[in-house]
Formats: structure tokens, sequence, C-alpha cells
């Protein structure tokens, strides 16, 4: 009998039309940048962009946020090009996305920056806490949808494709305004719980006056291939939008001896989604929370500029912005010399590093430990030989100028920060380096 040829089980890669709209506003991305990342986007979530469609507008249309004629030639271009999903760069409201498509006609999707934003992450969370986060962004952003978008929604579910991952796991009754609420309330609950044992961490780092150290950047920015080149570690990291999503903590000793810890967190974007801000908001704490916040940067991207604002405002949002950061600029192995040049003349006190190519890495550690030692003072302390965890203390979080044993203990000189200081007062000593 003749054996059967196997059949591919992967859906095909879906055609997108992208779709964007000049309003001429000041805060604007240049369009075609805002429009190639959409690419990107679609690209990360799984489907071919096939063709854009641009508008200048001084105002949305209120029925179908782009005007008329255009929905006309967006209907051509559909049929033209077999379109299967079009993707607006801008968020669209219930009404508008239900017109746009009772306009093109069954079966084409139309979704949003917003929701398909949404789809990546529901695509790439991989731990517990990120996918209650995402399913509760999610919910959050397709309540106000519920009239005539969520049975879309729920059809959607059985065709597959990039936009359809919405509310992965539930059943038919949660149509239900009153049950969707509820699974928004549980969620919550879920995430605060999740976030509590978070703040308990973080509080023990904290108590242990271990100097905490937060990597934020842009999507892409190379953050999780630095803190692999930094730590020795194995974080998944991939060259796309969004590769991770989940914080990761890891410590690090420094040359002088100053233990830190170094924290990966999710990438950022222009036009991040409100909804994905506030849910990962308990995420996010650990960049509030960190001693300095290192902003990474993709040096070879001619938008880094507007990249590190947009990473600034959400700073902003959750907090943050006033946390002392350090520029790090990433990727310098993709520029040329005189690139690379210029970049350290017009930012003298920024760090140029390549984590892929694992260089810079040490002028790198000395800014931070710079940054760390800023607020030390020099202490001498005669520490009796049965007090090892306070040396511990000593070692791990300060700088160790000089120690040696005599009797009743160890007699050491170190950087040390205030906190810590209080604690070795007791056994303050003079400094026989001084006294010769």
């Amino acid at each position: 009998m003749a054996r059967k040829t196997p059949q591919p089980t992967a859906l095909p890669r879906e055609r997108a039309l992208l779709v964007g709209v000049d309003l001429g506003r000041a805060d604007e991305w240049p369009q075609e940048r805002s429009m190639a990342e959409l690419a990107r986007l679609v690209d990360t979530d799984g489907a071919d962009v096939v063709g854009t469609l641009t508008q200048r507008l001084d105002r949305p249309v209120p029925k179908t946020f782009i005007g008329s004629g255009k929905v006309l030639e967006l209907k051509e271009a559909v049929e033209a090009l077999d379109v299967d999903v079009v993707v607006f760069d801008e968020e669209l409201t219930p009404s508008q996305q239900g017109n746009l498509e009772r306009a093109l006609g069954e079966p084409v999707k139309v979704i949003d920056r917003t929701a398909l934003i949404l789809d990546i992450f529901g695509s790439h969370a991989q731990t517990r806490e990120g996918r209650l986060q995402v399913q509760l962004a999610q919910l959050k952003y397709v309540l106000p949808r519920l009239r005539g978008m969520w049975s879309h929604l729920m059809g959607e579910q059985t065709r597959g494709g990039i936009g359809s991952r919405f509310g992965q796991g539930e059943s038919q009754l949660e149509v239900d305004r009153r049950l969707i609420r509820d699974r928004i309330s549980h969620l919550r609950g879920e995430i605060e719980r999740v976030a509590s044992r978070r703040r308990t961490q973080s509080k023990a780092r904290w108590d242990s006056g271990i100097y905490r150290v937060s990597l934020a950047g842009y999507t892409n920015a190379g953050k999780s291939t630095l803190l692999n080149a930094l730590t020795d570690s194995d974080v998944y990291a991939k060259d796309e939008l969004f590769a991770t999503l989940d914080p990761t903590t890891r410590s690090l000793d420094l040359a002088e001896g100053r233990r830190i810890t170094l924290t990966d967190t999710v990438g950022f974007i222009q036009k991040l989604p409100t909804t994905l801000v506030e849910s990962f908001r308990s995420t996010l704490a650990e960049v509030s929370g960190a001693d300095l916040v290192v902003l990474v940067v993709d040096a070879s991207d001619p938008d880094w500029r507007a990249q590190e604002e947009a990473v600034r405002r959400t700073l902003d949002e959750i907090g943050a912005g006033d946390k002392e950061t350090l520029l790090c600029l990433n990727k310098a192995d993709l520029l040329d010399p005189a690139d690379r040049e210029a970049l350290r003349l017009a930012f003298p006190d920024a760090v140029m590093v390549s984590a892929k190519e694992e260089t810079g890495l040490g002028a790198l550690l000395h800014a931070v430990a710079t940054k760390a030692s800023e607020g030390d003072v020099t202490v001498t302390a005669l520490v009796p030989y049965d007090k090892g965890l306070l040396m511990k203390m000593v070692h791990e979080r300060g700088q160790v100028v000089r120690e040696t044993y005599v009797d009743g203990g160890l007699l050491v000189t170190a950087k040390v920060p205030p906190r810590l200081a209080g604690s070795l007062e007791p056994y303050r000593a003079d400094d026989p380096a001084q006294d010769a």
C-alpha cells in the first residue's frame, strides 16, 4: 500500500495590508518609520505584508477613521491583493472597526495596532504572571467592544491567524459582559497575589542593601543579550519584537567586590497600549524600585533618539521618571568607525557596547560601579570574628580598601553605603593608615 504524504499542520501565513493615517501631530514619528515598525510587528505575529495604504487627515473620520474615498480604495486593494487581514496603525473604536469590516466584507479581518501588540504578547508570554497580565490586558481591550465585536473574536478563534488569540482558554459563556468583568476582577486578584510575592522578593533585595540595576529600553534594543553577556546567563534572546516579556533578575559581582542585581524587563514601544502599561504595572515595578536604570538603545537604528524618548515617557507613566539613568549605546558593532566616534563626542556620558560581540562591557560595569559608589562613605571598623555576616555584607555591598586580622577581630577599611555604615558604627576604629 502506498504511503501517504504527510500534510503540513501549521497554518499558512496570512496576507496583511497596512493602513496608516498621518494626523499631523507634532509628537508623532514620521509616518514611514511608524509603518515600518508596524510591518515588523505584523511579521512577528506571523503574517506577510502585501501592501500599504496611507492618508493625511486633520482628524479621524468618526465612522470609518479614514475617508469614504480611501475606504473604497482599501476595498479594491483588499480584493486585488487577496488580503486576509487589514491592520491600522492607530487604535480604532469598536464602531469604526465594525463599519470597516462591513465595508470590506467577509472574511476580511480588521484590527488595530493595539490588538496586534496584544496578540503578540498573547503568544510570547511564558510565565504564569505574564499570561495573567496578557489575559487582563486583552479582556480590558475587548470589554468595550463586546457589542458587535465579541462574536467576531470568538469566531476568529476557529479561523486562527493574527489578531485571534483573545481570551485564550475562555468558554463561550464569557461572552456575557458581567462574566467578563468578573474574570477581569479575578485576574486582578491573581496578579496582585503574584505581585505581592514579587514585592516581598524585592523588599528582601532592598533590605539586603544590594544595589539594584534595571535594564530598560525599546523592544529589540538588545537588553536580554546584554544581560546574558554580563552574567553568563541563558535568557531567551532573539532578533524580534517583544522576544521576552517576563522580567529576569541575575546577580553580578563587580570587579571591586560589590554585588549588584541586574533585571531585564519587557521592552517598550511607541504607542504602547495603555491597557498593557496598566496590566504590566507589577512587572514594571522592578524598574521603579531600582537604584539605577540603564537605558539600552540600539545605536545602529536611525530613530534611536525617538525610541529613547518613548521609553522615558513610559518610565514617567509608571512613576520611574525620576530614577537615575545611564545611557547604554548598544549594537556598536553595526556602526562604522566615523559614526561611533561621532556618538562618543555627542554623548560623552554614555557607554558604547556591543552585547553580541561582548565589547565595551568592562566600561559599562565601571560606569555602574561608579554610580553605585557615589553615596558611599569610608569607614574603618574592628569587626569581631563572630560577626561574619556583617563582614559578608561589607564585601557584598561595599568596596574593601584594606583588611587586617588582629586581636579581637578583623580591622577593615571600606567604602560602604550609608545604611551599612550605620551598622558598622558600634565597631568604629582609627584607621592605622591615617595614623601612620
